[in-house]
């Protein structure tokens, strides 16, 4: 599916990307295992060293539906705030995603599926209330810059759905 533009397509993906990453879950042999695949030189990205289990992922999908949860009911409530809260920015988000990383490595599993599930469904309810043109015109909130609020929607949802099932078949097919 192509990135959603519109309202329809947006809740279909967010719904769809996770009934998909629940099925790739199952696929695992063993959710506590950690990961053991070979980490190459082109995969650059740090989250190839940093994710080293199920929950860590499912950790990771959490904590960006509390960005985008808390960002757009900030700025509903006159609290004009960004997305990525201080002292992060774009250019060091990474050093964010270490930290959400790092705070919880007491997290268990099942409380990291517990989560997830919940804020899934919170952030696709949160998505209802708005109108196909709140979320897909560009600076409809000003607090969303030049970008459109679905663009958010669709990055904390089905993309990063797709980034965490891209993770978790490469450790399937490790064990195989």
């Amino acid at each position: 599916m192509s990135r959603p533009t519109v309202k329809i397509d947006l809740i279909e993906a967010g719904k769809t990307g996770y009934v998909k990453l629940a099925q790739v879950m199952q696929a695992l042999p063993d959710e506590n295992q950690a990961f053991n695949f070979e980490v190459t030189e082109k995969m650059t990205e740090a989250h190839w060293q940093r994710d080293q289990n199920l929950r860590d992922v499912l950790i990771h999908l959490y904590e960006w539906h509390q960005l985008l949860l808390n960002w757009v009911n900030a700025n509903q409530n006159g609290e004009t705030q960004p997305f990525l809260p201080a002292p992060y920015n774009w250019k060091t988000y990474g050093q964010m995603n270490q930290a959400f990383w790092k705070k919880h490595q007491t997290t268990s599993r099942d409380d990291a599926k517990k989560r997830l599930n919940t804020s899934h469904s919170e952030v696709m309810a949160l998505a209802e209330t708005f109108s196909n043109d709140a979320l897909f015109s560009k600076r409809y909130f000003p607090w969303t810059g030049s970008s459109s609020l679905g663009a958010y929607f669709v990055s904390a949802t089905s993309s990063h759905y797709d980034w965490a099932m891209k993770k978790l078949r490469k450790q399937i097919k490790a064990n195989r």
